[in-house]
């Protein structure tokens, strides 16, 4: 595939990155006014996620920096990698505003080792909502593991495929996806973002791909990884479903099924060790 899609989502993160930056669910202010918070998204995943100080690591698609900002905070070296300038433009910021020594640099997932390094990392971490902007999950398994170091580990939580085949219509979930992967991308064109927001927003097109979890653990191993962890979660941190979700009782800014949510699968957390 030609890099087209790359210029189409660019554009989309670009235009919707002031909006995230502004909006109540990101809130910014926090990691302003107190030195010890943390991205709701990296404290839910801190009993998996243990000890980072002192590591080297990389958040891939880190969009404005909070889980990178997070990252940084419980002690690891951190890097930020992502496709869009004005997303960089406020992780810079807000790493600025709060003193803390994160880099970030601009580019495509793809092209992570000639811009940060081959064997350099201890920690590749991927947030939720990622590594559905990329066309071939092997290409990107293969970048992980030369960006890791031996012994190094990847982090990764991403939104359900079960979750993600899944929309609303008339009210009720209905089967409208893909969960194994397609070459051919999801197209949408929307005027709506993941945070609550008044403003409007341009309806511009944006291009995603499933990846099945089979998918995911099978590129990791056929480039020598050793999967070391798989945890499926009932919650995922936005309103994936909206009208049919609520916020999870114990984990702030989660959201699982408001009806029997034991029956749907909305993320998971896979970890793999470079040997």
């Amino acid at each position: 595939m030609n890099d087209d899609y790359l210029a189409v989502n660019r554009a989309m993160w670009d235009d919707r990155a002031p909006v995230h930056a502004g909006s109540a669910d990101y809130d910014l202010r926090r990691y302003r006014t107190d030195p010890a918070a943390l991205s709701d998204v990296v404290r839910f995943d801190l009993p998996r996620l243990g000890d980072v100080s002192g590591l080297r690591a990389v958040h891939l698609q880190c969009h404005i920096g909070t889980d990178t900002l997070s990252l940084h905070r419980l002690g690891a070296d951190v890097v930020g990698l992502d496709l869009s300038p004005a997303s960089l433009a406020h992780a810079r910021e807000l790493a600025a505003q709060t003193g803390a020594d994160v880099a970030y640099v601009e580019g495509d997932v793809y092209d992570a080792v000639d811009l940060l390094g081959a064997t350099s990392y201890d920690l590749v971490y991927t947030g939720v909502g990622a590594i559905i902007w990329l066309p071939d999950i092997d290409r990107w398994a293969r970048v992980v593991a030369e960006l890791l170091a031996p012994g190094g580990r990847l982090f990764l939580r991403e939104g359900h495929p079960m979750l993600m085949a899944y929309d609303v219509v008339d009210g009720r979930p209905e089967l409208a996806y893909p969960y194994f992967h397609q070459p051919a991308p999801l197209a949408f064109t929307s005027t709506e973002t993941y945070v609550e927001t008044e403003t409007s927003l341009q309806a511009l097109p944006s291009l995603e791909w499933t990846h099945g979890i089979g998918e995911v653990a099978t590129a990791l191993l056929d480039h020598g990884m050793t999967v070391t962890g798989l945890a499926e979660h009932d919650s995922v941190p936005w309103v994936a479903l909206p009208g049919l979700m609520e916020p999870h009782p114990d984990h702030p800014g989660e959201h699982r099924m408001a009806d029997h949510p034991e029956r749907m699968a909305a993320s998971y957390t896979l970890q793999a060790v470079k040997p």
